[in-house]
């Protein structure tokens, strides 16, 4: 039974790792640190509640206790490489400008709090709902749509200030 639960959801729990610790080798460790404990704990996980919320929650408490996560302020978030693939039909000045503009979102992403990076990537990233989240940060759902909306504000924010003195320069 935890195996069919778990198994399917291994590589986006990977990923959510790999955005919250920027490092595959403490990704790794984080994931199969979080498999461990649910598994341990797998007969508190009541049956018919959303296991995917459930799991997470576990990630991302244990990065929170982890020695990585007690940084998190100062972690930064990589955008995974295989989004950096490019298309045989790209010039070599859109492939320069399109890594600039990743670079440009990474570290706009980066400049958020840590409460506001966690619902953006659960969200946008990990395509959980609202509920998910609440469930998977323990907070209320007004709250997870007030920093969702308030993250996206201050990374539109960053990011037109950015864009705007790449323009002037």
């Amino acid at each position: 039974m935890f195996a069919e639960l778990a198994m399917p959801l291994f590589d986006q729990l990977y990923n959510f790792a790999h955005w919250l610790t920027q490092d595959r080798s403490e990704a790794e460790d984080l994931v199969q640190e979080t498999y461990s404990k649910a598994l341990r704990g797998f007969s508190s996980f009541q049956p018919g509640t959303n296991f995917r919320a459930w799991i997470y929650r576990i990630l991302r408490n244990t990065f929170l206790t982890s020695r990585t996560g007690l940084q998190a302020a100062n972690t930064p978030l990589e955008v995974d490489e295989a989004t950096e693939t490019l298309a045989v039909t790209e010039t070599p000045e859109s492939i320069f400008l399109d890594h600039t503009d990743q670079k440009l979102l990474r570290d706009a992403i980066d400049a958020l709090p840590l409460h506001y990076r966690e619902v953006l990537l659960l969200c946008d990233v990990e395509d959980m709902s609202y509920k998910e989240i609440a469930e998977t940060v323990g907070i209320p759902l007004g709250t997870v749509m007030s920093r969702l909306a308030r993250a996206r504000g201050e990374l539109r924010k960053t990011l037109q200030d950015k864009l705007a003195r790449r323009s002037n320069d």
